[in-house]
């Protein structure tokens, strides 16, 4: 018993200290939860790490459903419960408390700057995340080709992505990748 509340505080504590970091949502921490659950602590593959991301992307629902898998895939249903928690309840608290002062500056020219600042810093997280899963996912020649085509047909055409997804599924349903 002893080790599943140490796993739980350690869950509580680190994901906690993602939420005050998730500048542009909990995509933008993908790296160091990546780092969290398998580079330091072992606690999956990184095929299992992608698949989780993948599922949680899928489903229906906000994006942080990510650290309910994770906290699920290391202990259970108290685990989900403790890393959604540990996201949610740290930056819920927050924006409650400090969302009004926030809005009292709003003319205020350092409230543009800080603002203008954090644009590039989030857009950096979340590109991070992308490497993550990325070279995570890509564990064959056709899945970094698929990878490819996806970011330039996203990129440079109006494609809706469910088409792009359909065919990669398509593709992972037919032993291709």
């Amino acid at each position: 018993m002893k080790g599943d509340g140490d796993i739980l505080f350690i869950l509580a504590v680190q994901f906690a200290i993602m939420a005050l970091l998730a500048l542009g949502g909990a995509n933008a921490v993908v790296p160091e939860m990546h780092r969290q659950a398998v580079e330091l602590r072992g606690w999956m593959s990184e095929r299992e790490f992608a698949d989780m991301f993948a599922i949680s992307q899928a489903a229906p629902g906000p994006n942080v459903m990510m650290v309910t898998l994770i906290g699920y895939h290391v202990a259970g249903i108290t685990g989900a419960l403790v890393t959604t928690f540990a996201m949610c309840g740290p930056t819920a608290i927050l924006a409650h408390f400090l969302g009004g002062a926030w809005d009292r500056f709003k003319d205020k020219p350092w409230r543009m700057v800080v603002q203008a600042g954090l644009v590039p810093i989030s857009v950096g997280l979340v590109g991070a995340s992308a490497i993550v899963l990325t070279r995570a996912a890509d564990h064959s020649w056709l899945a970094v080709l698929i990878t490819a085509a996806t970011a330039v047909v996203a990129f440079w055409s109006r494609w809706n992505p469910l088409w792009l997804i359909g065919l990669a599924g398509l593709a992972g349903l037919t032993g291709w990748v």
